[in-house]
C-alpha cells in the first residue's frame, strides 16, 4: 500500500518528518520506511526526512514490507468481518475461541483464522489486535490492518459491553471505581485490592429478569477480567463466571458480550495505486454493533 499526503498551505516550509507527526506517522512507522521500505518521495523524488517542503508538494512512501505473521494460517477456522476499510478491520468472535495464541492455546485461534483469510484476499496475515477479550467473552475486536492504520486505533477506541450479571441490581446507571491487582498466588485471577492499579468500570442497568440483571458496561480503564471482577465486588458475579463466584448452570461461560465499538480512522481516496489522505489530517468516525449472542439472550 501506498500513501500519499498533499502539502497544505499551513505546512509549506515545514521538514518532512515534522510533516510526517502531524499526518499521524508514528516514530517507529518513520523508521521502518526509511530502513526497511523504499523511503520518502516528494512529487516522485526522493527526498530525506530534513527536507523542507512546500505548499501543493505531494509527499508519498510505500508501507514497508511486513514482518512474518508468526502464526501458522489455517482456513477452517471462521472468521467474521463486520466492519472494514483500508486501516481497521472488525471482527466477530465466538465464546470459546482464543484471540490469539498462547502457551495453552497454541494454535486454533482468530489470529489462526485471520491470517488464512487474507492470504486468501492477497493480503497481509499479519494479525494487529487492538483490544483483546477473553476466550470465553464473545463479541468485537478490532485490529489495524497496517502499521499507519495502527497509528491511529491505539487508544482511540471506546467499548461498550453487555453482561448479565446474577442477581437484581438497581435499575440505571452505576459506577464502580476500585483498585484491581493480582488475586493471590493465581496466574489469571485478579480482584478488588488496596494496590492495585486504578480501574473505573461505567454501567447502566436495562433491564432485570429471572433473577438476572443486564447492564451496559464501559470500562473506562482497560484492567484484565476488569468488569468480571467489579461486579463479583458488587456482590453480582456474572452469570456462568465461576472463576469469580458466578454459577454455570444456566450458562457454560461468562455471560460478556463487547456489543459496540466507535474508533475513528483516516479520510481520504484512492488514486490508482496511491491512497490520498486528507491534509490537514481529518478523521472519519466509524461505529461497528454486534448483536447479543443467543446464549445470554436465553438467559432472559
Amino acid at each position: 500500500m501506498k500513501l500519499c499526503f498533499p502539502v497544505p498551505p499551513g505546512a509549506d516550509g515545514v521538514v518532512l518528518r515534522t510533516f510526517l507527526r502531524q499526518c499521524g506517522v508514528s516514530t517507529d512507522l518513520s523508521r521502518a520506511v526509511k530502513f526497511r521500505g523504499s523511503g520518502y518521495f516528494a512529487d516522485g523524488a526522493p527526498v530525506l526526512a530534513n527536507a523542507r517542503l512546500a505548499a501543493g508538494q505531494r509527499v508519498s512512501f510505500a508501507l514497508p514490507p511486513e514482518l512474518s505473521a508468526g502464526v501458522e494460517p489455517q482456513p477452517e477456522i471462521p472468521v467474521r468481518i463486520v466492519y472494514e476499510d483500508e486501516f481497521a478491520v472488525v471482527l466477530d468472535k465466538p465464546a470459546g475461541l482464543a484471540v490469539h495464541p498462547t502457551r495453552n492455546y497454541p494454535g486454533g485461534t482468530l489470529a489462526n483464522g485471520y491470517a488464512a483469510a487474507m492470504l486468501a484476499r492477497g493480503e497481509s496475515p499479519v494479525f494487529r489486535p487492538v483490544n483483546r477479550i477473553d476466550k470465553d467473552t464473545s463479541g468485537l475486536v478490532l485490529a489495524a490492518k497496517n502499521m499507519y492504520g495502527a497509528c491511529f486505533l491505539a487508544g482511540n477506541v471506546q467499548k461498550l459491553y453487555l453482561a448479565v450479571a446474577e442477581g437484581e441490581l438497581p435499575p440505571g446507571p452505576g459506577v464502580v471505581d476500585a483498585p484491581i491487582g493480582p488475586r493471590g498466588g493465581s496466574i489469571i485471577g485478579r480482584c478488588v485490592t488496596a494496590d492495585g492499579k486504578p480501574s473505573r468500570t461505567e454501567y447502566r442497568v436495562t433491564a432485570v429478569k429471572n433473577g438476572l440483571s443486564l447492564a451496559e458496561c464501559v470500562p473506562v480503564t482497560g484492567r484484565t477480567h476488569q468488569i468480571r471482577v467489579h461486579f463479583a465486588h458488587l456482590g453480582h458475579p456474572l452469570a456462568g463466571d465461576d472463576l469469580y463466584g458466578g454459577s454455570r448452570s444456566r450458562i457454560g461461560r461468562q455471560a460478556l458480550h463487547c456489543a459496540r465499538m466507535e474508533f475513528s480512522v483516516p479520510q481520504g481516496r484512492q488514486e490508482g495505486e496511491l491512497f490520498v489522505v486528507h491534509t490537514p489530517l481529518a478523521l472519519r468516525s466509524v461505529r461497528a454493533e454486534s448483536p447479543l449472542p443467543a446464549d445470554m439472550a436465553a438467559l432472559l
